[in-house]
């Protein structure tokens, strides 16, 4: 009995000691709602809530989480990030300003993670201001050998710090959180035009891609978007610039192709970004040399971002567009094989876009304005009002091929061409092979031009 008893008191003093709590003060914030947000990668989630009290102190309680970081947030724009590592935190901050105004009252992760936040930013911005002169200034310049020697120096004071921390703290979150944001070394006598290659080269020298707990972070994330803007350059045209992108993704899932469950991440996170600016090559390149490596080859058991590339392949230039079969106003199914024009452009809109309000007037001119008539169009509403639907059409006085299933982008349509946003614009030949895609009045312009159909 004695033993039992024993056996209890340990597993109740466990249960203990696996709960811990977060808890802040911040001056200002008082009598208010606060959430306690889990971070994985760029997406957040409130998995707790609690109300400030009058001098604007809060807890929350941690049970049966996995260590990362975590968001402190009060509003849209006010939030503090932190560590959580099986320990309590405390913290204090101000109501403006709180990433800057942040003290950690308690937590060895903390104190590590904002002491070398801050010692990073400082280092980073001496960097950025000595840079030109490494650059620049004469070499032969006594002037410039101080400049070189300050610029080495300090990064090996931020190596020597971090490879401290590492010594001292292997197993911090915080530590091997910095340890992916390391970059490598630049050595003064580099210049500019070999420095580029050579962090496309070894920007991932330092990452861990076997610390999947990492991606309980936005380190991942943040690693991606400083690789990629090594090689982004507003002065390019779009294709050249498509072309230096993928360079830098076949880079990236290639240093990352050594965890599939990172590798997945990246992809996920760069296909959706690529899409979102619509980079259809890149995302076309992707599509046809990367896949899901959680996916098989069951069609009902392939996962959504497998499901997603295919989709991508479907759809890039050069391919027959899918077969669209939708309804027009009066119930009747259209279908797009049978649309027998020289062209064809599928415009996928909104009657609530402004976008598309905008778009219409002028493509509805240059419709009417065709002799002899060329091409077709098919507008594909994704509303799931009839009425605002049919409202818009007459209000617009649009006389040509008219048809929504009322789906919104839950439609077979919207997910075969892959809609997330309208207008979305695709350009067929006679055979409905897609010619262009064009993403903005302006561009669907110029593909008109590109084939004649401006009068």
């Amino acid at each position: 009995m004695k033993r039992l008893l024993i056996i209890a008191l340990l597993a109740v003093s466990g249960l203990v000691q696996a709960q811990n709590t977060i808890e802040g003060t911040i001056r200002g914030y008082n009598g208010k709602m606060i959430l306690l947000m889990s971070i994985y990668g760029e997406k957040t989630k409130a998995i707790d809530s609690a109300t400030s009290d009058p001098e604007g102190h809060f807890r929350f309680t941690i049970i049966n989480r996995l260590p990362g970081m975590y968001r402190v947030q009060w509003a849209k724009d006010a939030s503090v990030d932190l560590v959580w590592n099986q320990e309590d935190v405390r913290f204090v901050a101000t109501l403006k300003n709180p990433g800057d105004s942040i003290q950690i009252i308690s937590s060895l992760e903390n104190k590590i993670n904002l002491a070398y936040s801050r010692l990073d930013r400082t280092m980073q911005a001496k960097l950025q201001l000595l840079m030109p002169v490494v650059d620049y200034y004469p070499v032969k310049d006594a002037f410039y050998s101080s400049v070189a020697a300050e610029f080495e120096n300090i990064q090996k004071l931020q190596q020597h710090y971090l490879d401290s921390l590492v010594s001292l703290y292997p197993n911090s979150f915080a530590v091997r959180v910095a340890r992916v944001y390391q970059t490598p070394f630049i050595h003064a006598g580099m210049n500019k035009e070999d420095r580029i290659p050579f962090l496309k080269q070894h920007y991932f020298d330092h990452v861990d891609f076997s610390d999947t707990a990492l991606l309980r972070s936005m380190v991942f994330v943040n690693k991606a978007i400083a690789y990629l803007s090594i090689y982004s350059n507003n002065r390019l045209p779009q294709k050249q610039l498509e072309a230096e992108f993928i360079k830098a993704v076949t880079l990236m899932l290639g240093a990352a192709s050594v965890n599939p469950v990172i590798y997945k991440f990246w992809l996920d996170y760069i296909v959706g970004g690529f899409d979102k600016y619509h980079f259809d090559e890149v995302i076309t390149y992707i599509a046809d040399n990367f896949q899901d490596p959680s996916s098989c080859e069951n069609q009902e058991r392939k996962s959504a971002l497998q499901k997603k590339l295919d989709t991508f392949k479907k759809i890039s230039i050069g391919k027959i567009a899918p077969e669209l079969e939708v309804p027009d106003a009066k119930g009747k199914p259209v279908k797009l094989s049978e649309i027998s024009s020289e062209y064809a452009l599928v415009v996928f809109y909104a009657s609530t876009c402004p976008h598309c309000e905008a778009m219409m007037p002028r493509l509805k001119e240059l419709y009417d304005k065709q002799k002899p008539k060329r091409f077709e169009v098919m507008a594909v509403s994704i509303d799931t009002s009839r009425t605002a639907w049919t409202t818009f059409i007459k209000e617009q006085k649009l006389s040509w091929i008219n048809v929504s299933d009322l789906k919104g982008f839950a439609g077979k349509s919207a997910d075969d061409f892959n809609i997330y946003a309208t207008p979305t614009m695709f350009l067929l030949d006679r055979e409905k092979k897609i010619l262009s895609k064009p993403i903005s009045l302006m561009e669907l312009e110029q593909a008109f031009r590109d084939y004649n159909l401006m009068n």
